[in-house]
């Protein structure tokens, strides 16, 4: 038929194989071959992360345990370098035979051994029995685990989620189904999510202000005080009409990246420039280590307080 010869389209279609001898790939050993490896291996990799991770993320809801990410990871990385020397592929962990394997009572490592050594066996030793069973069934069965891991429940909570997480789902199914690239999609909806995070917090950062006996003015502030936040954060302060001592107040509050301490070195040089002294208190050790680093391009006055002390080491 059409000039097609059946025994090659046969043997493209057998599973049998054997065990792959070992060998270093030939490919050039220079900067040019890795640049041009690197980008599709960096997509590979990323999607086989997600797939694992979000394979062990469903496994854990079905058996109430909690399994370990870092180790899966890994795990998974250092087998898929390894198997690079045996004439192998970069895999991960599959939702579909997790599933079977989960739904047939499997809740130990056992399990998962016990299935690779049985794909061996099917692959050496029995592939004329499995390539009998029709693509069909296999379709069928793919169905069925789509439609078991679909979190079905999501769709009657759809219209009450935030509009952010509304939006953010869409990106993210828009881009993997036409573009194709889940690894794509997955950094596309993290930035996303990460904008709406800093933009949310941004708006949060507030300050309690009070004048103490001796005249000083206290600012307390709550909330992150960051890139987002430093504009809102510079609105609190009244330099103009604050008494010539003045306190902010760190100790519900953190300074978190490079933008915070510069927007704290131009208060500290408006209040200078008006004649006034401004202090900072409760600085957390991380913020004060933040600082240090940054102390040849600002001077700030930070105040000394106990109770963020550290003891010695050789005390």
């Amino acid at each position: 038929m059409l000039g097609i010869d059946t025994k090659t389209v046969g043997n493209l279609a057998s599973i049998k194989g054997g065990f792959p001898p070992f060998h270093i790939p030939a490919i050039p050993m220079d900067l040019e071959s890795l640049m041009i490896m690197l980008p599709y291996a960096a997509i590979v990799a990323s999607v086989g992360l997600i797939e694992s991770l979000l394979t062990l993320n469903i496994v854990d809801e079905i058996t109430q345990t909690r399994g370990g990410g870092n180790k899966e990871a890994v795990a998974q990385g250092m087998a898929n370098v390894l198997s690079g020397f045996f004439s192998g592929m970069g895999g991960c962990a599959m939702i579909g035979q997790s599933l079977i394997n989960i739904s047939s009572g499997a809740r130990a490592r056992l399990s998962g051994i016990v299935a690779a050594v049985m794909l061996l066996f099917f692959v050496m030793f029995g592939s004329s029995v499995i390539e009998r069973m029709p693509i069909a069934a296999l379709t069928g069965l793919m169905i069925m685990v789509a439609i078991g891991t679909f979190e079905w429940a999501s769709l009657r909570t759809f219209n009450k989620m935030p509009t952010s997480d509304i939006f953010v789902m869409v990106v993210v199914t828009l881009v993997t189904v036409f573009l194709h690239n889940l690894a794509l999609a997955v950094l596309i909806g993290v930035n996303i999510a990460a904008l709406v995070f800093a933009w949310d917090n941004a708006k949060r950062i507030r300050a309690r202000k009070y004048i103490d006996e001796n005249g000083v003015k206290h600012y307390e502030i709550c909330g992150p005080l960051f890139f987002g936040s430093t504009s809102v954060f510079n609105d609190k302060f009244d330099v103009t009409n604050d008494p010539d001592e003045v306190i902010i107040d760190f100790a519900e509050s953190r300074v978190v990246d490079m933008s915070a301490i510069e927007a704290l070195n131009k208060l500290s040089e408006r209040y200078e420039a008006a004649g006034k002294i401004i202090h900072l208190r409760h600085l957390s050790p991380d913020c004060r280590k933040l600082l240090k680093n940054a102390e040849k391009i600002v001077d700030l006055n930070v105040m000394e307080d106990p109770t963020y002390k550290v003891l010695a080491d050789n005390i």
